[in-house]
C-alpha cells in the first residue's frame, strides 16, 4: 500500500494511491496517517479496505510527508562503497551515525539555503520507517520491525558538516534539509530493499545513478545495529546512505545555488522535487 498526506502544512489529509496512480481520500477511515498508524496491526486493517471504493482526490495539491509525529530521524554516513570512493574516504568499519535535528518537510517543499550557505548539497536516500518498537533485535529479525520505506533527500551543508568541527549533524539539520515522501510504500510492497535504482538530477542534468545493491550495510543489519545503542519506536526513521554523484565529489565539487531545481526518485518508492531558495524566512514559518 502506498500510503500519503495531502494539503496545507499542519492541515494534511490522509489518502493512498491506487493502482492508476490516483490519489484515493483515506478519511473515512482515520482521521491522519501517524506513528501510530503504522503497527502491523493497523496498517493490516488499512490493507483490507478496498481502495478503489475511496473517493478520489482530483486536486490533492500540496503533498506532505507520508505520516505525522516522526520521532528519530537517524542518518548512515558513508554507506555505499561507491560513495566513499568519490570522497576519498575509507569504507567504515562499522555504521557511521548521526541525527537530523530539521523538521521534516514534503517531497516538494521549498529547500531554503541557510543564511551563510555556500556549500549546500543533494542526497538521495532509501528511508526505512520503523513500524514495531525494536531494541537488541536480532539480525535474522531486523526486517520484521519495518513499517515501510520511502525517499529522504538528505540535503547536507558540507561546510558546516566537515569544516566547523564537531558531529556532522549541524551540516545535517539545518531548516527544510529533511524531504521525506511522496509515500511511505508498505514493506510488503518492496521485494528487496537491495535491490531498489535510485537517482537524482539537477536542473535537468543526471548527478546521481546508483542503486541500494552498493549498501555496505543493509538495510537489516542497520535495525540490527542501531537498536544495540537506542530503542527504535514506530514513526523513527532510518536514512540509510547515498550513491555517489554528490556535489561533493564532483571534480571540483558542485554546489547548490538559489533558483536550482533537484528532481530525485526510487525505484517504487516515487518521486520527488524541490526548488533551492536563498534565505527567506517566510519559506519557513
Amino acid at each position: 500500500m502506498k500510503l500519503l498526506r495531502y494539503g496545507p502544512v499542519g492541515k494534511e489529509k490522509p489518502g493512498c494511491l491506487d493502482a492508476q496512480g490516483k490519489v484515493r481520500d483515506l478519511s473515512s477511515k482515520l482521521s491522519d496517517i501517524s506513528a501510530q498508524t503504522l503497527s502491523p496491526e493497523q496498517l493490516k486493517s488499512l490493507q483490507a479496505v478496498e481502495v478503489n471504493s475511496l473517493p478520489v482526490v482530483e486536486n490533492p495539491g500540496r503533498i506532505g510527508t507520508p505520516y505525522s509525529g516522526l520521532g528519530k530521524f537517524i542518518c548512515v554516513g558513508l554507506n555505499y562503497s561507491d560513495h566513499a570512493a568519490e570522497t576519498g574516504a575509507e569504507v567504515p568499519k562499522e555504521p557511521i551515525l548521526f541525527n537530523k535535528w530539521s523538521l521534516p518537510s514534503g517531497p516538494n517543499d521549498p529547500v531554503v539555503m541557510p543564511k551563510t550557505s555556500v556549500k549546500t548539497d543533494w542526497e538521495v536516500e532509501l528511508g526505512v520507517v520503523i513500524g514495531t518498537k525494536a531494541r537488541y533485535v536480532s539480525l535474522e529479525d531486523a526486517l520484521k520491525y519495518v513499517a515501510g520505506y520511502c525517499v529522504v533527500n538528505d540535503v547536507s551543508e558540507r561546510e558546516y558538516q566537515i569544516e566547523r568541527g564537531g558531529t556532522w549533524d549541524k551540516g545535517k539539520g539545518c531548516d527544510t534539509f529533511g524531504p521525506i515522501g511522496p509515500w511511505l510504500v508498505t514493506a510488503d510492497e518492496v521485494a528487496d530493499p537491495q535491490n531498489l535504482a535510485m537517482w537524482l538530477d539537477v536542473n535537468g542534468k543526471r548527478f546521481q545513478d546508483g542503486s541500494t545493491k552498493t549498501m555496505i550495510f543493509d538495510v537489516a543489519y542497520l535495525i540490527h545495529y542501531i537498536s544495540q545503542f537506542t530503542t527504535l519506536y514506530p514513526g523513527d526513521l532510518i536514512s540509510t546512505g547515498t550513491p555517489p554523484g554528490v556535489g561533493l565529489g564532483q571534480k571540483p565539487p558542485l554546489y547548490l545555488k538559489a533558483g536550482d531545481v533537484m528532481r530525485l526518485g526510487i525505484e517504487g518508492l516515487g518521486e520527488q522535487e524541490q526548488k533551492v531558495h536563498a534565505w527567506d524566512a517566510a519559506l519557513l514559518d
